[in-house]
Order: structure tokens, then C-alpha cells, then sequence
């Protein structure tokens, strides 16, 4: 990574002095197949002409490029000398013309790590097939550019690639021509796009199985708006593909923006990519998105997860107004794009489809991460301080995603959804092909709503943190309210900030009715008000009668952490299950989790209210959000002497709801599922072995191939399925999601030489696929695992900073997240880190952040385990 940064302040220079008109990319593909030709990286020929403006003529800039070898450089018709203006990430240009051209020549590399241009070789049919990932700044491993966000200019790509492969670019081919070297390649050639950043630029090629459709739209003038669509895999997962619903939730997607955005979707075809070995969800790439294939399901899944993919799709669609046709500037404002593209994904998805429960989801599942991310150290505001190219790559979080979206949220909330949307409106017309800062933002919905926008982004995308708001009652000798007020708390004293919160407060208490709702605890009353300062009062509730449970935040409104008083608690205690709400439901699981994260409930507690209602739990997406965090709850937060036993529980409870739930639904799967990863005695390993062999059955329960990879996951960390078995388990799924569930299965088995032999892997060597070093790191970390683990934990601190200077940024990612010792779970890890973090104040900030995080995370899951063993009338051992 050293040498590949860009500041801020480098790039305000450069976008003061150059404007960029045009972009011609050559690129030739042809060496992606065949035989490897030496010991170095496979590479590809990169042919750029650049067409630029400086502003001060005479002046002196650079253009990046990161390749292993460049063959030419000619600035304005002059021959440059590349040993002596390319220095392996940017090429020096000197004395600049008014108007200037520059070609260059290069050999760039084929990627192995997500970055770049990506090449995967299908080990099912030996099959090439390539992709570019360059957010926020990988386009220059494929291309010479300048690589930030407000030199934006149209892209006209070029691409040679063996002849038959699917080749797309943003553009619409435009004409396929045979190469004329009689060696059966073609060239495709695309139209021009419009202005965009080069981050958004991208091409895929390679024999993906590609399907068609078209979106119609009649425009107001009764002319037709018409869309070409495209949705392409790999041919092996061709026999999975359920295109026709990723068309369906397209179509319905395109047809929301446009009635709400009033400005016509801009950039010609919408393909639809599903790759392999991607690093994220997905990528917004005008005309050509590409999405993690693991989002076509090669078995069955629960509603959860086709919502999950929905959402996938509304967000990157919304990307293309917030995000390509209007960008940010720098990528302080990042949250300009993401922000708005989580909020709107959801906001479109319970508007415009079949999963009009999104905003559960949205509550309980996205928020969650917000929440999370907004109490670490380097927790930091929605409008971040981003000083260079490290720091945009790890500001990808949940502060800039999904607190950014509930803020939104809370924005619709405040100013009104038609100020709002009539802001973003206006927003796109001003700025079309342009770049923005927050106050662009602010200034049209300060002229659509009438708000102060500026006091109200100084609240809320100015500082960090998560407030906290606590209901507080007093009431008569009758038993009615006298006076209801809400308590904010500030997120700590690094961060004060108490914001006003437009929330809805619900009072619920148990339905005396006969019928289905008798007993069910139903809301009878509900005031809206603006929490302001440290204590509202709610007026409008003064009289009501006593309730079981008051619900601040009710219908999730604002975004804080909510608390209960006792009488509340109490309630949820005997009642959850019965909250016939499910949104309530969602946001009290939810308050439940942040108690216990926050060393307030005993993780013994929380796992007693799984045991005894997640099991009634109706919305599918917030049980197996409940059945997550209880695996948190056991393996981190609970007291290491009573882990066993409620390790016992919890299995025997999973078995018990596994068999009571409905045949072939989606709860008897995440039920199945959760079994599998909570088993633990030999009655339970008995009865994954026979679900595996098929000497047990459960009514309803298809053990399909993805099922059979978790069960003998389970079975392996245990040490109950050898490399036999596993062996034999490839050869019944041979293919490339196979060899991944092959690695992270073998790399899980409880050996001292499989971890030694996963470590080199993955620290001493660079020969894995991001896809590999993924799977190798997951089966690596097993909690069952501890003492044979351990020897590692002095290991990380010693070789991270090695990793970091040798590894590109996301591989290097990888690997100080998912390796560091959380597992280990005691005061002595704990001390290491600390003791790591004193002694290397030096070390890249990037670097000292991902160590600082996982640091805050073990001293959480530290004092969640003194909580737990109060509880138990026992201190954990240290």
C-alpha cells in the first residue's frame, strides 16, 4: 500500500488546476486465458488517452496508475521517458499546455484480491471469468486516470477479449469486430457515457450466462422512456438464477424513482452483474451494477433473505440519482451517496414491493450495525473528516450507511416526506453531472421544508454518538399517569451532544377481550413529541391509565438506543411474545441486545427470553437477527464458567423449536441452521450426523446441498467429520461455491497443524483468492476453539503491521479484522492490545483504528461478562 494514498489536500490542488473533458480506454483481454507465462503477475495490455484542461498553463500535475510495467507516455505529441516519470503509482506531468492530451501504454495486473480488474478461473469448468471492483479508488490498477471523485468526464471503452465471451461496459455496445489476428478475438466498442467518476467506470467479461428484458415507462408528453435490462452469472449457477425476480423487483424499482425523483433514469441500459469473489454487497456502476453472486441461492432461504436481496437492488438503483449523476466532492461526503441509497432502498422497498415489512428490518437488522459503529472509539459524524484514501476505505461503516440512513429517516420524520423529496428533486436538477458538498444538500431542503437545515445538520451529521432515551412515569393512587417524560442521555463525554428527536411514545398493557388478541399486549394510546434537552414532558399522555410498557421511540421515528423503566421491563420479561406488534417487537429485541452489549442484562437473562419466545417470533428476518445475536450473547458475553451450560440450554431449545416449527417453512430453516451452530452434546451431534446421512428426518426439512455445508461445519469444528468425509462432500458439489465451503470446513477441524497450516495461508503467503482468505479466516476463528487458538494471540500483534506495508488494503483488511484474537475473550488479549496500540503510535492510522475497534469490542464483551457473572453470584475468570 505504501506510495498508492492520496490526500485530500493533493486532490483539491489537482481539481483546481485540471478539468477533464474525455477519456478513450483500450483495453485488451485476450491474456486472461491460457497457460500462466512467467513468475510474475498475469497482465493485460491498458491502452488510455486522456483529454484534460489545465488551468495555469506551465504548471506541473500527475495522473495515477498502478501497474507492474508502463510501455510509453506522450503528453501533447512529446515522448515522456517512463522510468522517469512513472513511479509505480503516479506519472509526473510537467509543464502542461492550456489544452492537453496524454496516452499511456501500460501492462496493468489482473487482480486475485477483489481490487481492480478481477480474474476467477471456475474450478467446476475452468472457465475465465473478469470483473472491476475500484471503489473508492481501484480504476488506476486498471487504467491511468485521475482518480477522485470531482474530475469527472465521459468514458468511451474499448475491449478485446476472446471471441464468444459477454463483454459490457456503462456504455451500449455499440459494434463487435474480430480482432484481425486470426486468434478468434473480437473487439467490442461502447458508446460514450456521460460525465461520471472514473470509481463508477467498470467493465465484465467472460462466458457469464446473460438474460434479458426491457422496462417501459410512458413519460407525461406520451413519449416511451425505454430501458434495456440485463442479468448475467456464471454459467454454473445458471440452473440457480431466479433472473426473472431480479427483474421484477428492477422494474418495480425504476418505476418508484421515477414517480418520486421526477428525473428520467439517465444512463441507457441497467445490467445486473452477480460475480464471483466480490468483496461487498454490491456496486453502483452507472448501466452495469455488480452484486456478490452469493445473492443468486443455490438452496433454499428464508423471505429474509430474497427481502435482503431486494434491498441489495433499491439501493444500488438509488445510487444512479444520489451517487452517479450527482456526486460528492471528496469523500468527506461520502454519506451524500450511501446514506441516501440505504434510506431510499428501504424506503422503496416497503413502497413499491411484496416486503411491506422492510422498515422491521430496517429497525432491527441495519440499525444495529449503526448502533454498534456509533459506540466505538472511532465512532466519528455522518460528514466525516476524511484525510485521504485509507481513511475513505474504512469510513464504508455503519456510521456512514446505516446511521446515516436512520438520520434520514428521522429527517423525513422532522421536515415531512413531500419537503424531502421535492429537496431531492431540486437537488438533481441543480446538480446533474456536477459534484456537491452537505451544504448543497441543505441549502434546497431548507427552501422546501422551511426547517433550519443548518441547525438541524449540526445536531445530527456533525457529531457523533447515539443518545439515549429512558421513559420516566409517575402516577396517582388510582393508577393513571401524572406526569410521562423522556430522559436523553449524551453517548459519553467525548460526546455531549443531546439532539432533538422527533419520537412517538406508545403505551401498551395486556387486552382483556376475549378472542385472538385476549392477552395480547396491545398499544392503547400514543402521543408524538420533540424530545429536546436532557427531560420532555409528554403532555398529551397526562391521565391515561397505567401501562405494562411504555415503548419510547415506538414506530422508530428517531434514531437513539431506547431503555425501559422496571415496570416495563418486568413486562417484557413474562411477555415479550405476546407484543402483537411486530415493529414493537423489533425495537424492544433490539433494546433488549443493546442492554446486554452494554453490561446492563445479563447475557444469561437475554438468553433466557430466547429460549422462551423467539420461538413465536412471526417476522422471519428479526428471528434470525434475534438467533445472531444469541450466538453473541453465549460465545462473548456470557461468564466463561457457565458458558457450557447455557450453551446446553440454548441447543436443546433450538432442537425443541426445530421440531415444533411448521414443515418446509422459513423459520423450521433458521431454526435448522442455528441448531447447527449451537450443538454441542452427543444427542445433538447424533442428529446432525443422521440429517447428513439421512438416518434422521424432520418433517418438512430439505437437506440441500447448502444445509449439508453447515451441518458438517458443525460437525468439523468439533471434530466429528474428518478430511474423508469433507473430501466426499466436494465431490457431491464440485464447483466454485463448493471449494470455498471445502476451505473454511477443512480449516474449522480442531487441530493444531489445520490452524498452523491456515496461518501460513493466510499471513505467510499471498497464493489465496480474497474468496479463499475470506473462507480460511472464517473457518480459522471457532469458539469452541480457545486454547487451541491461543498460541496466535501474540502472534497477530507481532506480524499486522507487516501485513498491512505487504497486502493491498482490502486483503490487509481482512485479515487484521478476522484474525484478531476476540475468541480468546480475557484481560491478558486485552492487555496485548493495548500494549500493541501504547508502543506503535506510528503505525498507519488505518491500521491503529481496525486494532483500536476490535480492542473496544473485547473490553465490551470483558464487562458483559462481569455482568454475567453477578448474576450467577460469580466474578469471570480473568
Amino acid at each position: 500500500m505504501p506510495g498508492e494514498n492520496l490526500t485530500r489536500d493533493e486532490a483539491r490542488e489537482r481539481a483546481r488546476l485540471l478539468s477533464v473533458d474525455a477519456y478513450e480506454v483500450a483495453l485488451d483481454l485476450r491474456s486472461a486465458v491460457g497457460a500462466d507465462t512467467g513468475p510474475g503477475p498475469r497482465t493485460f495490455r491498458s491502452t488510455t488517452t486522456v483529454r484534460f484542461r489545465c488551468a495555469e498553463p506551465g504548471a506541473a500535475s500527475f495522473a495515477d496508475l498502478v501497474a507492474p510495467e508502463v510501455v510509453a507516455v506522450r503528453l501533447n505529441g512529446r515522448e515522456l521517458d517512463p522510468a522517469a516519470v512513472f513511479d509505480g503509482t503516479r506519472i509526473s506531468l510537467e509543464g502542461l499546455a492550456g489544452e492537453n492530451e496524454l496516452v499511456v501504454d501500460a501492462r496493468c495486473a489482473y487482480s486475485r484480491t477483489g481490487e481492480g480488474l478481477h480474474r476467477f478461473v471456475d474450478p467446476e469448468d475452468g472457465e475465465v471469468y473478469l470483473y472491476t471492483q475500484y471503489e473508492p479508488a481501484d480504476a488506476r490498477r486498471v487504467f491511468a486516470n485521475f482518480e477522485q471523485p470531482d474530475l469527472k468526464a465521459p468514458f468511451t471503452f474499448s475491449v478485446t477479449a476472446p471471441e464468444g465471451w459477454t463483454v459490457l461496459s456503462n456504455g451500449t455496445a455499440e459494434g463487435v469486430e474480430p480482432s484481425g489476428d486470426g486468434d478468434g478475438a473480437a473487439t467490442t466498442r461502447f458508446t460514450p457515457t456521460l460525465p461520471i467518476s472514473t470509481y463508477i467506470t467498470a467493465v465484465v467479461a467472460g462466458p457469464y450466462h446473460y438474460e434479458s428484458d426491457r422496462y417501459r415507462r410512458t413519460r407525461p408528453d406520451g413519449s416511451v422512456l425505454e430501458i434495456p435490462l440485463g442479468a448475467l452469472c456464471r454459467k454454473g449457477l445458471a440452473k440457480h438464477f431466479d433472473a426473472d425476480d431480479v427483474f421484477t423487483v428492477t422494474k418495480q424499482g425504476l418505476d418508484f424513482f421515477h414517480d418520486h425523483f421526477d428525473y428520467p433514469y439517465p444512463f441507457g441500459k441497467y445490467d445486473q452483474a452477480f460475480v464471483p469473489e466480490y468483496n461487498i454487497g454490491a456496486m453502483e456502476n452507472p448501466g452495469c451494477v455488480t452484486f456478490r453472486e452469493e445473492l443468486i441461492f443455490r438452496g433454499k432461504v428464508t423471505r429474509a433473505s430474497y427481502e435482503h436481496r431486494a434491498t441489495i437492488i433499491l439501493h444500488e438503483m438509488a445510487h444512479m440519482w444520489f451517487g452517479d449523476l450527482v456526486t460528492m466532492e471528496w469523500w468527506d461526503d461520502l454519506w451524500l451517496k450511501e446514506s441516501f441509497a440505504d434510506f431510499m432502498g428501504s424506503f422503496a422497498l416497503v413502497g413499491a414491493t411484496r416486503f411491506t415489512d422492510g422498515w422491521i428490518t430496517f429497525a432491527n437488522r441495519r440499525k444495529s450495525w449503526a448502533y454498534r459503529a456509533d459506540q466505538l472509539p472511532s465512532t466519528h459524524p455522518v460528514t466525516a473528516d476524511i484525510r485521504d484514501l485509507e481513511d475513505a476505505k474504512l469510513n464504508f461503516d455503519g456510521i456512514t450507511y446505516a446511521k446515516g440512513a436512520s438520520v434520514l429517516k428521522q429527517l423525513v420524520a422532522y421536515a415531512g416526506q413531500d419537503a424531502f423529496l421535492e429537496g431531492s428533486r431540486r437537488y438533481f436538477k441543480r446538480h446533474a453531472y456536477g459534484n456537491t458538498r452537505l451544504t448543497d444538500l441543505l441549502s434546497v431542503l431548507t427552501e422546501t421544508s422551511g426547517r433550519d437545515m443548518a441547525a438541524w445538520s449540526r445536531a445530527w451529521l456533525e457529531t457523533a454518538g447515539v443518545n439515549v432515551l429512558t421513559p420516566q412515569a409517575v402516577y396517582d393512587a388510582e393508577g393513571h399517569i401524572t406526569e410521562l417524560a423522556v430522559l436523553q442521555e449524551a453517548a459519553s463525554g467525548t460526546h455531549p451532544t443531546l439532539r432533538p428527536h422527533r419520537v412517538a411514545v406508545g403505551l401498551y398493557r395486556k387486552d382483556a377481550a376475549a378472542g385472538e388478541r385476549a392477552g395480547a399486549l396491545v398499544r392503547y394510546a400514543r402521543a408524538e413529541v420533540d424530545v429536546d434537552g436532557p427531560r420532555t414532558v409528554v403532555t398529551e399522555l397526562t391521565g391515561a391509565e397505567r401501562p405494562d410498557l411504555i415503548l419510547v421511540n415506538d414506530e422508530d421515528l428517531t434514531y437513539c438506543k431506547i431503555r425501559f423503566d422496571e415496570g416495563s421491563l418486568d413486562t417484557l420479561r413474562e411477555h415479550l411474545g405476546e407484543l402483537s406488534d411486530p415493529l414493537a417487537r423489533a425495537l424492544c429485541w433490539s433494546a433488549l441486545w443493546n442492554l446486554t452489549r452494554d453490561g446492563l442484562m445479563p447475557a444469561r437473562d437475554y438468553l433466557a427470553l430466547v429460549a422462551r419466545f423467539a420461538g413465536a417470533e412471526s417476522d422471519i428476518g428479526v428471528l434470525q437477527m434475534v438467533q445472531a445475536w444469541a450466538l453473541s450473547a453465549l460465545h462473548h458475553y456470557s461468564a466463561p464458567e457457565g458458558r457450557a451450560e447455557a450453551g446446553s440450554r440454548i441447543a436443546e431449545g433450538a432442537l425443541r423449536e426445530l421440531r415444533l416449527a411448521e414443515p418446509g417453512s422459513g423459520h423450521q430453516l433458521a431454526w435448522a441452521r442455528f441448531f447447527a451452530q449451537v450443538a454441542t452434546g452427543d444427542a445433538e451431534l447424533r442428529m446432525l450426523r443422521g440429517l447428513l446421512d439421512g438416518s434422521a428426518r424432520i418433517d418438512g426439512l430439505d437437506v440441500d446441498q447448502e444445509l449439508r455445508w453447515t451441518f458438517l461445519a458443525a460437525l468439523a469444528a468439533l471434530g466429528e467429520a474428518d478430511e474423508k468425509a469433507i473430501a466426499a462432500e466436494l465431490s457431491r458439489d464440485d464447483t466454485a461455491s463448493g471449494k470455498r465451503h471445502q476451505v473454511r470446513v477443512l480449516t474449522a477441524r480442531p487441530s493444531a497443524a489445520v490452524k498452523a497450516e491456515a496461518w501460513a495461508a493466510v499471513v505467510d503467503s499471498d497464493r489465496l483468492s480474497n474468496a479463499l482468505v475470506e473462507a480460511t479466516i472464517a473457518g480459522f476463528d471457532q469458539a469452541n476453539q480457545r486454547e487451541l487458538l491461543a498460541p496466535y494471540a501474540p502472534r497477530y500483534f507481532e506480524v499486522i503491521e507487516r501485513i498491512w506495508q505487504e497486502r493491498s488494503i482490502e486483503i490487509a483488511m481482512a485479515i487484521v479484522r478476522g484474525l484478531f484474537p476476540s475468541t480468546q475473550g480475557d484481560a491478558s488479549t486485552l492487555a496485548a492490545a493495548d500494549a500493541w496500540l501504547t508502543g506503535h503510535p506510528e503505525a498507519p492510522p488505518a491500521l491503529r483504528r481496525l486494532v483500536l475497534e476490535a480492542r473496544d469490542d473485547l473490553a465490551r464483551t470483558l464487562r458483559g461478562q462481569e455482568c454475567d457473572a453477578r448474576a450467577a453470584g460469580r466474578r469471570p475468570r480473568l
